[in-house]
């Protein structure tokens, strides 16, 4: 009771948590009922007309550290009618009605991908393209020619700055700021690339085919995902330095004290690693509102590794559609590769105010990505040389993020047939299948049913979990083994409600969706001239391990992994959202929607 009074709770939560969104009629169905009961409880599924439908005992499963709860489990049948209005009454206890659909996931689906229209830097959102009127919003950054910063960073570091400016107009901003970073748009813009790619292998090419997503480009003939990718791979070209340039950059940062070891290089195709404002915004604030000066910031050889992986990746993609954006993409991703070898270690900095570092110090990651992407594309013997030369291809551990790109080549290896020798592949792919094998044991261990065996949550954990299931997607796309994608659908059932806090983590998702998003524009709660989220967005997540905002910080000590959690728009540690997030929530639906039984 201690979490439902910080949680500002009225009334104990529903002991049955189920996804909100309901079940596939042909897939898996899990409630978890939170009970101290012993012994296994009956439970009864009846329709709308209430009619018994199915009856049966729960699991207990017991004591979950993860949520510091006890509780059992209800596996409902696998194959039941399509409808509305299923409750599931266990013991004592009864669930709010929820539906049972052909293909539940395909709003989430489609509304996860809008989310990125509306995180659109330059042109306006319009009425027309946004599911309510006060969505919409004026141009914002646009014409954005801008220069290097220049001065004193935060710990007195001095920047010389640089003699030209780039049009990087476009693109999408990144959070809740207003920042545009090119190591985040890299991860966010392969995954919907990533999935692009995958949609044919899963029997549903067209599934975000011209009109199927409202946004401007529709109609134009193209696939509406490849038009949503298309603006943020504009804008990572758009963030490498033209050839012939010098930019003097600092080599040793984020140690605690100020940047040193300045030195000025060839940066002629590095990217530079963000354009954002000099200085913190407060919240609430609309794009266009934004009056802060807006600067480049030093190139790093992360963002330029990033910038080739991506566009190699666009180079094959675009090939036959549009072959003068393909070659462009292309040139572009050889340059920053060679960029990146003549300056293999040039870190970034977190010592500047307003915008967020990404700084990473290990860029092998990065550099077995860019060359699995361009190995995928082109087939040059020098980046089968680096991939095969790898330590990454034997894929010890699972990991996907920002700052941990290796799997990003290794998933698009595992099932190119032609970047790797058959031998190379087919290993390649049971490695992934055994990590794929242990993630499925995880969620088995898990009071909820996630594929993660911890209890500490981190920043971003729902985003880990998506990542997860992408893997897990992988595994099934090679195998077709229902397990993984089972596993899957016990992800997004945890993110739409199946969790200890009954909540779904989606805006517009479920009876109790999450509403006040870390985000300066959907700020109704900080302020009523601001609206809503639209639907489709999703938070962070729990987060046990780094709590230190001002909405946080009372619950350290006070929670337990999966609760550590409040919807709150001032907690940027638990409810921010974000292009890299809501990027495998589109992969993960989408997934789910094509493969649906």
């Amino acid at each position: 009771m201690i979490l439902l009074a910080l949680l500002g709770a009225t009334a104990p939560l529903p002991a049955v948590r189920l996804d909100q969104l309901g079940f596939e009629a042909r897939g898996p169905k899990t409630a978890i009922v939170a009970t101290d009961a012993p012994a296994p409880l009956p439970w009864t599924l009846t329709d709308a007309a209430g009619r018994t439908v199915a009856t049966g005992r729960s699991v207990p499963f017991g004591p979950d550290p993860a949520s510091g709860t006890r509780v059992h489990r209800v596996t409902l049948p696998r194959t039941l009618a399509p409808g509305p209005g299923y409750r599931l009454a266990v013991g004592p206890v009864a669930s709010r009605p929820f539906p049972i659909a052909d293909h539940p996931f395909a709003p989430l689906a489609r509304q996860a991908t809008t989310f990125f229209y509306q995180q659109r830097s330059g042109p306006p959102i319009l009425p027309a393209h946004v599911q309510r009127p006060d969505l919409a919003r004026p141009a914002a950054h646009a014409a954005e020619r801008v220069t290097c910063f220049a001065g004193p960073d935060q710990r007195g570091a001095r920047w010389p700055g640089c003699d030209y400016s780039l049009d990087v107009t476009g693109g999408w901003y990144d959070a809740g700021d207003h920042g545009k970073y090119v190591v985040n748009g890299g991860i966010s813009t392969w995954t919907l690339l990533d999935l692009h790619e995958r949609l044919a292998a899963w029997g549903r090419p067209a599934l975000f085919a011209d009109g199927a997503l409202p946004i401007p480009e529709a109609g134009n003939g193209i696939d509406d995902l490849l038009d949503e990718a298309r603006v943020e791979v504009e804008f990572l070209l758009a963030m490498q330095i033209p050839g012939g340039k010098r930019v003097t950059v600092a080599t040793v940062t984020d140690t605690g004290a100020p940047a040193s070891g300045f030195r000025t290089i060839d940066a002629g195709g590095m990217a530079h690693t963000k354009v954002a404002d000099i200085a913190w915004t407060g919240l609430p604030l609309a794009p266009h509102e934004d009056r802060q000066p807006r600067r480049l910031y030093p190139p790093s050889t992360a963002a330029t590794l990033n910038l080739a992986a991506v566009a190699a990746q666009a180079a094959r993609i675009w090939r036959d559609i549009d072959p003068a954006f393909a070659a462009r993409a292309q040139a572009a991703a050889i340059r920053a590769w060679d960029a990146a070898a003549r300056n293999p270690a040039i870190p970034a900095s977190s010592d500047f105010a307003g915008s967020g570092g990404y700084g990473d110090k290990d860029w092998s990651d990065e550099r077995f990505w860019a060359a699995a992407q361009l190995l995928a594309t082109t087939g040059e013997a020098r980046f089968r040389e680096v991939v095969e030369g790898s330590p990454y291809l034997a894929a010890p551990a699972f990991a996907l993020s920002w700052g941990k790109t290796d799997f990003a080549g290794l998933l698009t290896l595992a099932t190119d047939p032609g970047a790797l020798s058959p031998d190379r592949r087919r290993a390649l792919q049971s490695r992934i299948t055994a990590l794929a094998d242990g993630l499925v044991k995880e969620q088995d261990s898990n009071g909820y049913g996630v594929p993660f065996a911890g209890t500490a949550y981190g920043w971003g954990s729902n985003s880990d979990l998506l990542n997860r299931a992408m893997l897990l997607g992988t595994a099934w796309q090679i195998t077709r083994d229902p397990r993984y994608r089972d596993a899957v659908v016990g992800v997004i059932d945890y993110l739409l409600g199946r969790n200890p806090l009954d909540q779904s983590y989606v805006t517009g998702m479920g009876a109790r969706p999450m509403m006040q998003p870390h985000h300066r524009f959907w700020a109704k709660a900080a302020d009523p001239r601001y609206p809503l989220p639209p639907p489709g967005v999703v938070s962070g997540g729990p987060n046990s391990t780094a709590m230190n905002d001002e909405v946080a910080a009372p619950l350290k000590g006070r929670c337990t992994g999966q609760t550590c959690w409040v919807d709150d728009w001032r907690s940027y540690t638990m409810n921010e959202v974000a292009i890299n997030w809501n990027a495998p929530l589109v992969w993960a639906a989408a997934f789910l929607d094509a493969t649906a039984p």
